[in-house]
């Protein structure tokens, strides 16, 4: 599958913290429905059948929005719930070995913190890269900042899409025009806000606005 930066523009990342009594599936509809253009399923809690269960809900959701669904980290989900590809980060499975075992067709996401991470990552056959974290993020603690320069010098270093991640919200996402990114990957932005659909409304026109040269 190929990707490209339009598909980077509002790259949601789900999280069942703030869940609650709700659907993540209903949820993610929600981001679907305002512009989304890319869903990660990331679940650290749950067992592999739990996560095959939840998976197969969201894909069937993406599926009929056509939005690519990749699985966080978990290879034998994703290929078991026939999702369009892995994200992985550095502490993750080798880049190279995830397409390996996802073969020439599936979409591989890598995380990088640097410009030699980067590079490596396309040359293993990365289809695109999560680049950050860009702002100081509750997700990752152990996470340094990236510094806006490095940002833009991996969006100029590589010739497959990037997508900022890390701490992003309504508030500093301008920060990030110039950069060359893609977009925008986001999590409490999103799903920590009551109204999930005006939040992901707004950081759709927002990345549009900062991705617009």
């Amino acid at each position: 599958m190929n990707i490209s930066k339009k598909d980077m523009l509002l790259y949601v990342v789900t999280d069942r913290s703030w869940l609650g009594k709700n659907d993540l599936a209903a949820q993610v509809e929600d981001t679907l429905r305002a512009g989304a253009t890319f869903v990660q399923l990331r679940e650290k809690q749950l067992d592999d059948a739990a996560f095959l269960a939840e998976a197969r809900r969201i894909k069937a959701v993406t599926d009929r929005y056509g939005v690519p669904f990749v699985i966080n980290d978990n290879v034998r989900v994703a290929l078991a719930c026939g999702a369009d590809g892995v994200h992985v980060g550095q502490e993750d499975m080798e880049a190279g070995d995830v397409r390996k075992l996802l073969g020439p067709d599936k979409i591989l996401g890598v995380s990088a913190h640097t410009m030699e991470e980067a590079r490596l990552a396309e040359a293993r056959g990365a289809d695109y890269l999560g680049v950050g974290a860009v702002f100081s993020t509750s997700t990752k603690l152990d996470v340094n900042t990236l510094p806006f320069e490095t940002l833009r010098e991996i969006c100029g270093a590589v010739s497959i899409p990037v997508v900022a991640i890390g701490g992003i919200n309504r508030d500093n996402i301008r920060k990030l025009k110039g950069s060359g990114i893609g977009g925008v990957a986001v999590i409490s932005a999103i799903f920590a806000q009551p109204d999930i659909y005006a939040a992901a409304r707004e950081l759709y026109n927002l990345s549009k606005e900062v991705t617009t040269a």
